[in-house]
């Protein structure tokens, strides 16, 4: 065999990060899959011939099952945690195969892209932020805030504010990310749950995730609020923090509709004045948001 033979047969060079189109999948390795429910797959990934990612909390990926496609999904690592993981529910026919994958193959991943939830690592050097924390999830909402809410428990060890997780899901089985509420808890979050469905063995709160907020014990005066979850359960509850005393403009939701490209240039995400992928997905409730949510997605 000639040289020449054995050159063409070798796999091609992974580019380097800078030489990547921002619409060009980085090959990563998943290194770790943990099945957090029935329909819900955790994948860590490692990059294969780059740099590890840095991202911001809330920010999110496009990941891609060759052959299949490639869809948005929030990274649901916290910086500090110096892993990539993605939170993936098995809904279509990219997250099936993305779901499907095993450790070991390759997946495409580009980004980080778009908005956060403004918080700092928990590494970092600056000023504590000594308000009180409200994060409201439901169901697989939890993915894009687990982020965060680590950063958060550990700069409220360090002397930050009070950290309050409300986390609503359909029944107990669909209750995301358990060890780590345990951890958030043992440090000293405050942590509810609740379920729209009991099952016999369950022995906490059954309903929606609004009815936690009232006795969560957090100082409405002196808090923010993060929530993601589907857009009537963001509604409702923004609506409610702002009743119990939360100054709308310090309320961020998470909006995802429809991200194809990830950089603002296709528009399929827009949402009113707002391309979501580039604007979002973490936007303030405050203003023109708040009536955006009551429009339905097309």
């Amino acid at each position: 065999m000639s040289s020449d033979q054995t050159l063409s047969m070798r796999p091609p060079r992974v580019a380097p990060r800078e030489d990547l189109s921002v619409l060009t999948p980085n090959l990563h390795r998943i290194v770790e899959r943990i099945v957090e429910t029935n329909d819900i797959t955790t994948l860590v990934l490692e990059p294969l011939d780059s740099a590890s990612m840095k991202f911001r909390c809330g920010q999110f990926n496009m990941l891609s099952a060759f052959g299949v496609g490639e869809i948005a999904i929030s990274m649901s690592s916290a910086p500090s945690e110096k892993v990539l993981r993605h939170s993936i529910r098995d809904v279509g026919a990219v997250s099936h195969a993305l779901c499907q994958c095993n450790v070991g193959d390759l997946i495409g991943v580009r980004g980080p892209f778009g908005s956060d939830w403004l918080v700092e690592s928990a590494s970092g050097d600056g000023d504590l932020d000594r308000r009180d924390t409200v994060v409201v999830a439901g169901g697989i909402g939890l993915a894009p805030l687990r982020g965060a809410v680590e950063e958060l428990v550990r700069e409220s060890q360090r002397g930050g504010g009070r950290i309050f997780v409300l986390v609503g899901a359909r029944d107990p089985s669909q209750i995301v990310f358990r060890a780590d509420l345990d951890s958030w808890r043992a440090r000293g979050a405050t942590v509810s749950l609740t379920v729209d469905l009991a099952t016999p063995e369950w022995g906490g709160r059954v309903g929606l995730v609004t009815t936690l907020l009232a006795d969560a014990g957090f100082d409405a005066t002196n808090s923010r609020a993060m929530l993601c979850g589907p857009e009537v359960m963001m509604r409702f509850t923004a609506r409610a923090l702002v009743d119990l005393g939360i100054d709308p403009d310090g309320i961020l939701v998470s909006l995802e509709r429809n991200m194809q490209c990830g950089v603002g240039w296709c528009g399929h995400c827009q949402l009113g004045p707002f391309l979501l992928c580039r604007d979002g997905p973490v936007v303030p409730y405050a203003g023109l948001v708040s009536r955006l949510l009551t429009q339905r997605e097309r």
